[in-house]
């Protein structure tokens, strides 16, 4: 099916949408005539693209709520009736998270259970999207990619918040819309895990791209905690895409197979070393330099994470269409372009969408 068919028209809740990841959401539903209630947290950054991008004119209905107040929260979707739930709102750092880890559990974990008891008062179909994060897994000893039946763990506060909403979601999902009763209580209830997501309009402490662009603007060598980590770098549209396909092929064919764990990541062996990312980020900026400031006493990390993508590419009509080096290289023009433009950060995002939905045919 052609992408987006079935969206237009459609009414859609996204919880999370000031942030990052929303934001780029947001354009999209826009881009395809969905209408679009969004709430979330005032946008987390100082600059972040919900503003720079005017990301609050495409939503029609703004509602600026934190999701642990389960009585605004199911207020809020029982007017808007939605045909799609999109669940990204979330304390999404890791590091912050071994500062904060009871606001870290209480966001991430209280705050997905008032998400989907939302939906279990709203007591009509819906297709119900919850973002968790590749970080959800038990980690593997040996950096073999994870796939959707791996066990739920993390070893850090982040990463076992992710791993606990999505115990979580299987128990609303068993308790209160089993996939065997789905025509009495019409609700298609799935879990998405993506990887390390880049791409413009990301500000958010701590994170690679971030602490680049801040080193280049201010002459500075860029510090790498862990040059050798792995990760399943994407460019920021690819899980996007991910969820927005899964989403319509559960208003366009209702069905079990929809109401399970999904993986959203590169193809297999598109993974890249921390110092890997950084130098084609650089090389794509056109100069800076960096430095390891490897830490053993710093909080701990996993070394290596993969994800496997067979699910997705096999049960829906998506696969990654960026590959690793261009996810970085579109990231890296989108901020020097910003820098010397900043009212156009809209249309620099509408640039990479246009590419992407190329590429699509």
């Amino acid at each position: 099916m052609a992408f987006g068919e079935g969206i237009r028209g459609k009414r859609v809740f996204v919880t999370g949408h000031t942030g990052f990841k929303g934001s780029w959401l947001v354009m999209l539903l826009h881009r395809l005539g969905a209408k679009v209630t969004g709430y979330s947290l005032a946008p987390p950054t100082t600059p972040s693209l919900f503003d720079v991008a005017r990301i609050r004119d495409l939503v029609d209905v703004h509602h600026e709520a934190d999701i642990r107040d389960a009585a605004r929260l199911a207020a809020a979707v029982c007017e808007a009736r939605p045909d799609v739930m999109m669940h990204l709102a979330a304390q999404p750092l890791v590091r912050l998270s071994h500062r904060e880890p009871l606001g870290t559990f209480s966001t991430n974990v209280v705050g997905t259970a008032s998400v989907l008891d939302a939906i279990r008062g709203l007591s009509a179909p819906c297709a119900v999207v919850i973002v968790t994060s590749d970080k959800c897994y038990e980690p593997h000893d040996d950096g073999h990619p994870h796939d959707e039946s791996d066990p739920m763990g993390g070893h850090d506060p982040y990463s076992a918040s992710k791993g606990a909403a999505e115990l979580v979601t299987s128990a609303y999902r068993r308790s209160y819309f089993p996939p065997t009763r789905l025509t009495e209580h019409g609700v298609q209830l799935a879990t998405v895990r993506a990887g390390n997501v880049i791409g413009g309009g990301d500000w958010a402490e701590d994170r690679i791209v971030t602490d680049i662009v801040a080193s280049l603007r201010s002459g500075q060598v860029v510090r790498l905690r862990n040059p050798e980590s792995i990760r399943p770098w994407q460019h920021v549209l690819e899980p996007v895409y991910g969820y927005m396909t899964l989403a319509c092929a559960m208003l366009k064919r209702p069905a079990a197979e929809w109401c399970t764990a999904w993986n959203f990541g590169p193809a297999g062996g598109d993974d890249l070393r921390v110092r890997e990312l950084t130098e084609v980020f650089l090389a794509a900026w056109g100069e800076g330099a960096w430095e390891s400031i490897s830490d053993r006493h710093a909080p701990l990390e996993t070394a290596a994470l993969r994800l496997n993508v067979s699910r997705a590419i096999r049960s829906l009509p998506w696969m990654p269409q960026f590959s690793s080096v261009e996810a970085i290289q579109r990231t890296a023009t989108w901020y020097r372009r910003f820098k010397d433009a900043p009212d156009t950060a809209r249309d620099l995002c509408h640039t990479d969408i246009a590419a992407y939905e190329r590429r699509l045919g």
